[in-house]
């Protein structure tokens, strides 16, 4: 399974738009069935491309997607707040970045990989299916400060009466599968969750076990730094946690006054931005992309320009 069959890039044109400029090397930090990196390989014939994504099944999908690119891709599995570390970045740059944030369509699809909020489907949640931390694991070990942090953090509904039922109810009856954690909220709740309600649980639930705004915070500067004079980083987030996280991030870089400490020995004015922000309001989906991909509905595109 690979390309649309495996998860349906969003926003492709939109983000071919932002993302290319001058051939080169391009990274895509999460990959996920190759539609995007497929995208640029097809209209750029002299752009490369280093294809990351955490997701071993990914990895294999975005492999058979890009096969007809031969060498102009190379693979690594690998978490994108790592690629830093990588030598070619440091020797040629990128010449343009792309993130394209979220969980894919064979991830919610395949019951297995427990991201669904279907009925019977296990805790697991792991992006990357070799790590041993699971929601299930999470969900029996974390203290009651920790549940509380996480949901918080992720905007889960009532999120201090969910740490403490669940702190309670696991010594009995551990939670296993999306029904345990599903009854869990709508005790809280009194009453039958909503859809929504549902899904920021388990949001919030996936961003803690993979450390998904800690692998933002870090990565995000990594990729900045690897680019190129006047190349694009462009990021597609699909919940308002990360995207803030994003929004946050290409203010600070195109605004050096912002966040400086008091009495700092030098004036806003004498700081040079590192580049500015391409997108002042997000792009999102339009009526037809939505109606032949619902899941691209909370699609938010920003794009930023490192300085030349």
């Amino acid at each position: 399974m690979h390309g649309p069959a495996y998860h349906r890039a969003v926003l492709v044109d939109q983000v071919m738009e932002h993302l290319l400029g001058e051939a080169g090397l391009y990274l895509d930090g999460t990959v996920g069935g190759g539609g995007h990196g497929a995208a640029l390989l097809a209209r750029c014939p002299e752009c490369r491309l280093l294809a990351v994504d955490r997701d071993r099944e990914a990895l294999a999908a975005a492999r058979a997607c890009l096969a007809p690119f031969g060498d102009r891709v190379r693979f690594a599995h690998i978490s994108f707040r790592d690629v830093g570390e990588d030598p070619e970045l440091h020797t040629e740059g990128l010449a343009g970045a792309l993130l394209d944030l979220g969980v894919s369509s064979h991830q919610l699809d395949t019951d297995e990989r427990g991201f669904t909020m279907r009925r019977g489907a296990a805790l697991d949640m792991r992006m990357d299916s070799g790590a041993e931390f699971t929601a299930a694991a999470f969900l029996s070990s974390a203290t009651r400060a920790e549940l509380l942090a996480a949901f918080r953090a992720g905007e889960a509904p009532r999120a201090a009466a969910l740490a403490t039922r669940i702190a309670r109810r696991r010594a009995a009856s551990p939670l296993r599968t999306s029904d345990d954690l599903v009854a869990v909220l709508e005790a809280v709740l009194g009453r039958r969750a909503g859809h929504a309600e549902k899904a920021r649980l388990f949001q919030a639930l996936r961003i803690r076990v993979n450390g998904e705004i800690e692998a933002l915070e870090e990565g995000l500067p990594a990729i900045r730094d690897a680019l190129r004079p006047g190349a694009t980083f462009v990021i597609v987030a699909y919940h308002s946690v990360e995207d803030r996280v994003v929004k946050r991030a290409f203010r600070n870089w195109s605004d050096p006054s912002s966040g400086l400490p008091r009495r700092l020995p030098v004036r806003a004015e004498e700081l040079q931005p590192l580049g500015s922000v391409v997108t002042r309001k997000p792009v999102t989906p339009g009526e037809d992309e939505i109606a032949a991909n619902p899941r691209a509905r909370p699609a938010r595109l920003r794009a930023w320009r490192r300085a030349t």
